[in-house]
């Protein structure tokens, strides 16, 4: 099942759309021709969406099991208490409420192709969306429990995910007025950017158990007023503010896409990946994932960083996503 060029993407009603390539890149969406939307987090892709040469439905995914071994460089926390500290002068300033840097552990591979990372997207549970974009010696995949949306006949499904905890830690969790206020932000401004597209319903938030890890979740639904482009929705809506600078602008933006290049970044990671098949639109964001090129590897983890933020508190945030992303994986 692996191949040299893919794509793939587990939809809402659990069936996976898999695009085997080559692909014909367009710089807007084919009418009557399924194709995937795969762009960076910067969205620096003209022809962003990708018409593979034959798409197919799967019920299940069989990719096979293959050892990797990857010498993993250790992280150290310095670069990123610089960018911490850039953010939190900037929120100081009132430049910002919040911004979201990225730390990124590098790894080489030392025995294996990246490709058997794919095994560990055969059974993910109900609450992920696998992902794979596999174009020759490179490509990133993962384990993405976050929707940016779903459209189909001008119903608009998306979702707040914010905060995070350790699963043992969820009775104390739902009491922490940190993880709270991050959430909320993000929640409100999901509202407030929608709200000029339709009648925006909110229900309440609960917590997203997701194994190793818990969040905050809170789903959002637009009965929408008119027709729009997922071109301009995408652009709306990307990034959500649990990866994006709140609140957004040109400025903010390239502040945040500045910190995320100093740390070496995956220009993937937190971006938004997406299919439309048969009259639906089914888009994610890309994270709990890992990327590769040849045999350099990354696992990328991002952190909310508001006023009550605490780098110590971060920075081992930071770590226990990317644990639980190596876990999950086997690396």
């Amino acid at each position: 099942m692996v191949g040299e060029r893919f794509a793939l993407l587990k939809q809402a009603d659990g069936s996976y759309l898999y695009g085997e390539g080559p692909f014909i890149s367009a710089a807007s969406r084919p009418a009557g021709e399924s194709a995937f939307y795969i762009n960076d987090f910067s969205l620096s892709d003209s022809k962003p969406w990708k018409i593979p040469a034959k798409m197919r439905v799967l019920d299940s995914l069989s990719f096979p099991a293959g050892e990797l071994a990857v010498d993993w460089a250790s992280l150290a926390p310095d670069g990123f208490a610089e960018v911490f500290n850039q953010v939190t002068a900037a929120i100081d300033r009132g430049d910002i409420k919040k911004s979201v840097p990225v730390a990124t552990e590098t790894g080489c591979v030392v025995a294996g192709d990246p490709r058997s990372l794919l095994h560990a997207l055969n059974d993910a549970g109900k609450y992920f969306f696998p992902y794979a974009w596999v174009d020759g010696e490179r490509g990133f995949c993962g384990l993405t429990p976050e929707v940016l949306f779903n459209l189909r006949k001008g119903r608009f499904n998306t979702m707040a995910l914010a905060g995070t905890a350790r699963a043992e830690d969820a009775t104390v969790f739902v009491f922490d007025e940190k993880e709270i206020c991050e959430h909320e932000y993000v929640a409100q401004t999901l509202i407030d950017r929608l709200s000029d597209l339709g009648m925006v319903t909110k229900k309440e938030r609960n917590v997203l158990n997701l194994g190793s890890l818990v969040h905050f979740h809170t789903p959002l639904e637009v009965f929408m007023y008119g027709d729009y482009s997922v071109e301009m929705l995408v652009k709306k809506l990307h990034p959500t503010p649990a990866l994006g600078p709140h609140p957004r602008s040109e400025a903010s933006m390239q502040e945040l896409i500045r910190w995320r290049d100093e740390l070496g970044c995956p220009a993937y990671f937190g971006a938004p990946f997406g299919v439309y098949h048969e009259g639906i639109f089914h888009s994610v964001v890309t994270i709990r994932g890992l990327h590769w090129q040849g045999n350099q590897i990354q696992v990328p983890s991002g952190c909310g960083v508001i006023e009550a933020s605490r780098l110590v508190n971060e920075w081992q945030e930071l770590a226990l996503k990317r644990n639980a992303v190596k876990s999950m994986f086997g690396v």
